[in-house]
């Protein structure tokens, strides 16, 4: 038997980066919202606390902050031929479970996208041909780089960002960034400061004729007041950040630079270790009532609310749509669907350098703490001859030295004995790492849609993925392994490798938590999900944040976009929505 709860104004779905940022500016509007989060409270001092935060056993290895298969998985194949199988662990990928979901597990990079990359069919068929792009699926956002700039900025004041710009009002800063689109002011915070490795980088780099600049970092060079009066601690370089939380709270997540705050307020409340089954539409489908979840005992729930915020992560997002009958899954063999459209990854590949006489001291870092170029992302450069588009950012950061899984050895060593220990003493402290962050595109068979045979616990459809690396991915990383070659050549060193992205996307090792569309945002309601407002075309007073709405991923981490873009939902709901609910802020 269902239990039906007295009504909110607002009910979202998932308490991470996107559900804080929501919540906090709905209730700045005198909305009564509630939170519903499958995972359970996570805190700082009570979850993180110094004593036993830096474990790497606990959750590096053993993924204690991560979702388990047994709670959700899904199934993945490689193309539709194949009949795809479940993910019985996840590797290639790391879903956060809990409050503050994936932002507490983050190494903390805090990318723009730029203009050319919101603005991506428009931008490559102008330059380069409409034949240039014709195997791939790639799509404008709605939205500009200068429309998404105020959202971008409120945002990294809000995480406490570190870092140089680039790009003030038009005028190139020496230092920073000069590919990146304009920008309004500074960053909050100054760079981080540099340890020798990524200082090596740089220099190379610049010998080169190329531009380094310190990587815009979510972890602190300094105390940080940010503008809701939270204050953050100066980083000390432990190299605890990726897998972990926080204990020093030197790292932005919801838990440091939001839920104090929210966590406060009278017109809040956050339900924790309960799962959201489906969205209830009413008759015809056309709006939403609420949405129907379970607790820990198994007993059902149905909360009644005015507006429906889906800010799970983005593969949960796509999957909660189908189950719930919002929208049309995308169909790849007729092209008709939205929901599911568009999946998106990571395309990265690596390189190491191995020294006699050099000591890189890898145990001092932090997850963002390094330096990249851009000389070769996006459509900084001309591809004009090249055989693809798009691009990768090529990044120097050590981000810990971790004795379980910090290992490099030279190629050719044995993977046990003597001799694999002795290279292991050798190449601790002596490798220099780097790597390329690169661009996915949409292509039409790269999509997500519910599988026909395995079911969750449940009983629903779990959600199948299918996904390989798209032939114009695959060339673009090749090419900026080439230019990487060329750095380590520089570099010096007795030896390097480079490891190359191929065909054959495998589930099994680690790659990127970087999982991008499947509930798009754009101005053709045949082709996306969700409008620049990320409000859904089918249903309007459902709104899906998160980086389900990316038509597809740029050769950046996606959480400085999924942040802005929650605040320009926020603003869409607040000063346009709200004065005549249920109706489109966008017309098709």
């Amino acid at each position: 038997m269902t239990t039906i709860l007295p009504r909110k104004d607002v009910v979202i779905v998932g308490l991470g980066w996107t559900g804080s940022i929501l919540a906090h500016e709905l209730t700045d509007q005198g909305l009564d919202v509630l939170a519903i989060e499958r995972g359970p409270w996570r805190d700082t001092a009570t979850d993180f606390n110094i004593g036993y935060a830096q474990d790497e056993l606990r959750y590096s290895v053993r993924r204690d902050l991560f979702l388990q298969p047994a709670v959700e998985t899904l199934t993945m194949r490689n193309d539709p031929s194949q009949t795809a199988l479940p993910m019985r662990d996840f590797g290639s990928f790391l879903p956060g479970n809990g409050v503050g979901g994936a932002g507490v597990h983050w190494n903390g990079h805090t990318w723009r996208f730029w203009d050319s990359d919101f603005q991506i069919k428009t931008n490559l068929t102008k330059r380069y041909g409409p034949a240039r792009i014709a195997d791939l699926q790639v799509q404008d956002w709605g939205v500009t780089g200068a429309e998404m700039e105020p959202y971008y900025d409120q945002f990294e004041y809000l995480a406490g960002i570190s870092g140089k710009a680039g790009n003030i009002k038009g005028q190139i800063q020496e230092g920073g960034n000069p590919f990146e689109d304009p920008r309004a002011r500074d960053y909050p915070n100054p760079p981080m400061e540099m340890t020798y490795a990524p200082t090596l980088f740089a220099n190379a780099g610049r010998s080169m004729g190329l531009h380094p600049f310190p990587t815009p970092s979510a972890n602190m060079s300094r105390t940080y007041v940010n503008p809701l009066g939270i204050t953050m601690g100066q980083c000390t370089y432990c190299g605890f950040c990726e897998r972990f939380g926080c204990a020093n709270y030197s790292k932005s997540s919801a838990q440091t630079t939001i839920l104090p705050v929210l966590m406060k307020k009278a017109n809040f409340e956050v339900r924790t270790d309960s799962e959201v089954l489906h969205v209830d539409l009413a008759a015809g489908g056309k709006s939403a009532r609420g949405v129907t979840y379970v607790d820990t005992s198994g007993q059902e729930f149905f909360q009644p609310a005015d507006l429906v915020l889906l800010c799970a992560y983005g593969l949960h997002n796509a999957r909660l749509m189908m189950l719930s009958g919002i929208g049309k899954i995308y169909d790849p063999a007729t092209g008709e669907g939205t929901v599911g459209r568009n999946y998106c990854y990571q395309t990265n590949s690596g390189v190491q350098v191995f020294f006699d006489d050099k000591n890189f001291n890898p145990f001092i870092a932090a997850g963002a703490l390094g330096q990249t170029i851009d000389d070769y992302n996006g459509d900084a450069f001309d591809h004009g001859g090249l055989d693809f588009v798009g691009g990768a950012g090529i990044n120097c950061i050590p981000t810990n030295g971790r004795p379980i899984g910090t290992r490099p050895t030279l190629p050719g060593t044995p993977k046990w004995g003597s001799a694999w220990k002795k290279a292991t003493v050798a190449g601790y402290k002596s490798t220099l790492g780097f790597s390329s962050q690169g661009s996915s595109y949409a292509t039409r068979t790269n999509y997500l849609d519910l599988d026909p045979t395995y079911k969750d616990r449940f009983g629903r459809p779990l959600m199948r993925m299918t996904f390989d690396f798209p032939d114009n991915d695959i060339r673009m990383s090749n090419y900026l392994c080439d230019r990487m070659e060329e750095i380590a050549k520089t570099l010096g060193g007795n030896q390097y490798n480079v490891g190359r992205r191929k065909k054959g996307w495998d589930s099994v090792p680690y790659q990127s938590t970087h999982n991008t569309g499947g509930a798009i945002m754009g101005t053709d309601p045949k082709k996306s999900a969700v409008n620049s407002f990320l409000q859904s075309w089918d249903v309007p007073n459902v709104f899906v944040i998160g980086a389900s709405a990316f038509p597809q991923n740029a050769g950046k981490n996606p959480t400085g976009t999924v942040g802005a873009l929650a605040y320009r939902a926020a603003d869409g709901i607040r000063n346009h929505y709200l004065r005549n609910p249920g109706a489109p802020l966008v017309q098709a």
